[in-house]
């Protein structure tokens, strides 16, 4: 089968960055789906993992967590989809990715695409979705069906990726959203996904916020990097809490967190297939939830550009664009 790959890192400008390759096609087993991959999307996670590669590799490597497709097989033990079935998912980061003809990946992490979607929109949306659900509804404990409406989240970072759909998640579940964006286009978009406030991460965030009148905010979420620690602990409100995505080897003090009584917790969507934690098919429930909503009209596809098809060359340019730092919304590769 066809397959993008990649055996050594080198800077995304080189032609070789990414290799078109053909590999064998795998066999579904267990739990397993095959999926025809129609559409993926690039993020910054697969711009990290290709920078950290220092070794050539003996086989080539297959990136790639987001796609959307549609059920070629199944394997002996699964449950929830059948063969024809269209698929969405941001798959497993310890397992050949999605950037190939044909991928295998568990049904439990999988979710029916969205009816009302194409595979380009859909493809958008899975490994975001997943980060900024459970940031705020399994991390920060936030009632996803409104029990906490009007309460407030700062979103640092809104523009990205995750940020796009975490604003949605948090208006559908009845949360005042202040949304970060440092230029005219993000600015733009975070206010078309439905933000009440938009202030510039780039300036004083603790002053733009209380010019706004909040002394402090409920949830905090941090979508781009831990530079803002010192503005968010200034900002949470006694006894709220703060949701991070970011690595980080900066010092993070904590005594103003301790005098608040209030909590830091850590997202990695990969954490539950990586571990197969017991409760590995929440991600297979979430998914199917928000395509739901996404037929319901309450949510909306985060892509923003589309390329094709899916060979080295369109892989290359979409790392390229995501190593600028200023894409907002999500860049799809498809059919």
């Amino acid at each position: 089968m066809k397959a993008v790959a990649v055996t050594q890192y080198l800077p995304v400008e080189d032609p070789e960055a990414f290799l078109d390759v053909q590999i064998p096609k795998p066999v579904p087993a267990g739990r397993d789906l095959l999926v025809a991959v129609k559409a993926v999307s690039i993020n910054p996670v697969d711009t990290k993992i290709r920078k950290s590669m220092n070794t050539i590799e003996d086989t080539p490597r297959i990136l790639g967590w987001d796609a959307s497709g549609v059920v070629e097989a199944v394997g002996a033990d699964v449950t929830l989809f059948k063969p024809g079935d269209a698929v969405y998912y941001a798959g497993d980061i310890t397992r050949s990715g999605s950037n190939a003809e044909f991928q295998l990946v568990d049904e439990r992490i999988v979710g029916h695409k969205s009816k009302s979607l194409d595979h380009p929109q859909a493809a958008a949306l899975p490994l975001t979705t997943i980060t900024a659900y459970e940031a705020f509804f399994d991390r920060l404990g936030i009632d996803r069906n409104g029990a906490d409406a009007g309460q407030s989240v700062l979103i640092i970072g809104a523009g990205g990726g995750v940020g796009s759909i975490a604003i949605q998640l948090a208006k559908a579940a009845g949360l005042t959203v202040i949304a970060t964006a440092s230029r005219p286009e993000s600015v733009d978009w975070v206010r078309t996904l439905g933000a009440d406030h938009v202030i510039n991460h780039r300036k004083l965030m603790v002053e733009q916020t209380r010019a706004l009148g909040f002394d402090h905010v409920d949830h905090i979420a941090i979508f781009n990097d831990m530079r803002h620690w010192d503005a968010a602990v200034e900002l949470i409100r006694p006894q709220g809490g703060i949701v991070s995505i970011d690595n980080t080897d900066q010092p993070l003090p904590m005594e103003g967190m301790k005098t608040k009584a209030a909590s830091l917790h850590w997202e990695f969507m990969f954490a539950r297939s990586m571990f197969e934690t017991p409760d590995m098919i929440e991600q297979h429930k979430l998914l199917n939830h928000v395509a739901d909503e996404i037929d319901a009209g309450h949510i909306r596809t985060t892509l923003s550009k589309t390329l094709s098809p899916i060979n080295a060359h369109n892989i290359r340019t979409a790392h390229a664009l995501i190593e600028t730092g200023s894409a907002t919304g999500k860049i799809v590769v498809h059919e």
